[in-house]
Parts: C-alpha cells; sequence; structure tokens
C-alpha cells in the first residue's frame, strides 16, 4: 500500500503528519519505508535522527548537438515547449539553454537528420537513511538550479519500492497542486490532504482535490490546527461529500516540540492518541 500524504500548500503540517505516522507504524512493528519526494526541501530527516547509508546520482537527458549535422531548420525550437532551444541559421548555431530545459527529448525527437543526440547529466541524488532503531528513509533531493523535480521524483520512489520491499511506503509529497504533486501522488494508492481552516487553506485545498478528482485518485482530509478559524471548511467537505478522517488541534505543547525536531508520538503521549486513530482508519482503507 502506497500512501502520499499531500497538501495544496505549504506549511499546513504535511510532514508533520508524515513523521509522526511514521514513526508510530514503526513502533508498531509495521513493515514500512518513508519516502520523501518534497526533493526541493525535504527535511523529514530532521526529525528523525538517521544515518546515511546508501547515495547515488540522479541523471536526466539534455541534448548534444552536432553542428557539422545540423541543417538549422528550426524544428527544435518548434518543439520545445519551454524556451530551451536556439537556432540562428545565418550563424550557424543551434543551441541549448540548461537552466530552461527539463529533459523532454522533443528536440531529439523532432530533428529531421539526427544532429541531436542524448546526453545525459547529474539532476540530483536519492539517498537511504537509516534511524537508530533501523526505521528506513529514502529520501530525493535535487541539485539547486534544477529546472524540473520530476526526474528526481521519480527515481525516490523507483529506487524505494525496488530495493527495499514493504508492505506499506508512507510518501511525503511535494506541497501544492503543479507537476511534482501530480506524479508523486499518481504513483501512490491514495492520498491523504492534510490542510488547515484558514481561507487559503480551503483554496488550495479546493485545488488539491479537484486535481485528484481529474486523476480518479481515491483521498481523505486531515484538519490540522482545526480548532482555529471558522466553519467554512467544514461546510464545503460536507457539501462535497469528502471523509475527515482526523482532527488534530491547535497546541502550544504540538508546535514547541515540532520546532524542537521531536515528534509527537515520541514525547506527547495525550496527542499521541490522534495519530493512533489516523492511523487506524487509513488502514482500514
Amino acid at each position: 500500500m502506497k500512501i502520499s500524504i499531500a497538501s495544496g500548500k505549504g506549511g499546513t503540517g504535511k510532514t508533520f503528519v508524515a513523521t509522526n505516522l511514521f514513526r508510530l507504524m514503526h513502533l508498531q512493528k509495521k513493515s514500512v519505508v518513508l519516502v520523501d519526494c518534497d526533493v526541493e526541501v525535504p527535511n523529514s530527516h530532521v526529525f528523525l535522527e538517521t544515518t546515511d547509508v546508501e547515495n547515488h546520482s540522479v541523471t536526466d537527458f539534455r541534448p548534444d548537438i552536432n553542428l557539422d549535422a545540423c541543417t538549422f531548420c528550426g524544428r527544435c525550437v518548434e518543439y520545445c515547449h519551454f524556451n530551451a532551444m536556439i537556432c540562428v541559421p545565418g550563424a550557424h548555431l543551434t543551441k541549448v539553454i540548461p537552466d530552461l530545459c527539463t529533459g523532454c527529448t522533443a528536440c531529439m525527437v523532432a530533428c529531421p537528420v539526427g544532429a541531436i543526440t542524448a546526453n545525459q547529466i547529474e539532476v540530483g541524488q536519492v539517498t537511504t537513511k537509516v534511524t537508530k532503531d533501523g526505521a528506513r528513509l529514502v529520501e530525493g533531493r535535487i541539485k539547486v538550479g534544477t529546472m524540473s523535480s520530476i526526474p528526481a521524483i521519480n527515481a525516490t520512489v523507483a529506487h524505494a519500492t525496488s530495493h527495499y520491499p514493504a508492505d506499506y511506503y508512507l510518501v511525503d509529497s511535494p506541497p501544492g497542486t503543479s507537476c511534482p504533486f501530480i506524479q508523486t501522488t499518481a504513483k501512490t494508492d491514495i492520498v491523504v490532504l492534510v490542510t488547515e481552516p484558514t481561507p487559503f487553506g480551503l483554496s488550495d485545498l479546493r485545488q488539491a482535490m479537484d486535481t485528484l478528482d481529474s486523476m480518479n485518485k481515491p483521498y481523505r482530509v486531515v484538519i490540522n490546527r482545526s480548532d482555529l478559524g471558522d466553519d467554512a471548511m467544514e461546510n464545503y467537505l460536507k457539501e462535497r461529500g469528502v471523509e475527515v478522517i482526523s482532527r488534530i488541534p491547535f497546541s502550544k505543547e504540538i508546535a514547541s516540540c515540532y520546532a524542537s525536531g521531536r515528534l509527537v508520538v515520541d514525547e506527547l503521549p495525550k496527542y499521541k492518541v490522534y495519530f493512533e486513530q489516523l492511523l487506524e482508519k487509513i488502514l482500514a482503507l
């Protein structure tokens, strides 16, 4: 079972929920791997005191242009939707702008004379980390300046599922509803959307739900800091018939625990029950 912990926006408590669920599942002797696909700023390891045990590079396609074979027809420019190709026939120049290239290979497909071939560059890293008590975390991280996070996300999920067989994969997804969110959630069986009862939280939750509906991907909602704000979110979810599987209250104790890099399920027994009930509902799905 692959479970995405996702959110329509940053700051709702996605990693907070993912890390505490992961810790609880490990304490309950479940076979589980945490997969951190928030590859721009992966931080699940901060709360788990891990040691790196394996690391390998993620590479992606970049075009290699043979100017001797190039006819400077400009088809590569026409096919590139990211404006990463330049062709100046009068100057006998065709080149790629590496910082704009997403590795889609459209230019190579478009070239009628085969002047563009594949080259590989490093775009990120996949690191396997282990906690003191043997729990495993697979973390993806892109290099600064990399245009697309998709290759790193794909490599992270593929490495975790192919190298570390487990009953459960808990995937800490990228925030938002753009390509990284879609690419990550598409690889999982169910999505747990973590939100907060604020106008921004509701607006972004709507977008996330609409996106998942268009993908025919099942999801449930967790409302973090549920006793703040008003009833707009609860009313909206009720209208759409979406199940709220947990309501985690606001607490200065929780905020202090999280800010110091500690886990609620280890430090605050009175709030651990929220995660026990949440886990029970997720596994029942």
